[in-house]
């Protein structure tokens, strides 16, 4: 497996950055939500957007995401042995996965009711970037 190394790496980064667009934008939309739960027109348009954001473009790409770090644990097995920061990565990817899903959690609450405020999604929207820094500062310096 070592041989498609690159490949794999190539697949993820992908994999990764489009996993990300959804897990950025989606809380950004439930702002909008929260801020127009009144407008009932806005509110369906926007729950049309939650949910193809979340199931055709967010869930794919996180299985894709996870299959593709997987084949790279696989094919340089030796990895989990150099060092703290991929014990560390990996902890903050599984924070991503609770995220995602916290993200489903909180789309099909918003179509039943209003069911956190506006500031609160504005909050919840900077989980994701302070996550994706913490895994990248991780996987490119290697602190530890």
């Amino acid at each position: 497996m070592s041989e498609f190394y690159n490949e794999f790496k190539a697949f993820h980064v992908i994999a990764i950055i489009t996993w990300m667009a959804m897990l950025l934008y989606l809380p950004r939309l439930f702002v909008y939500h929260a801020q127009q739960y009144k407008n009932t027109a806005f509110k369906h348009i926007v729950a049309i957007q939650e949910k193809k954001l979340y199931y055709y473009i967010g869930y794919p790409a996180m299985i894709a995401t996870l299959i593709s770090g997987l084949c790279l644990i696989f094919s340089i097995p030796d990895i989990m042995k150099s060092g703290g920061w991929i014990h560390a990565k990996l902890l903050l990817v599984i924070f991503l996965f609770i995220f995602h899903f916290a993200c489903g959690f909180y789309r099909k609450k918003l179509l039943q009711s209003l069911y956190k405020s506006e500031k609160f999604f504005r909050f919840f929207n900077e989980i994701p970037t302070i996550l994706m820094i913490g895994i990248v500062i991780l996987a490119i310096i290697k602190p530890f």
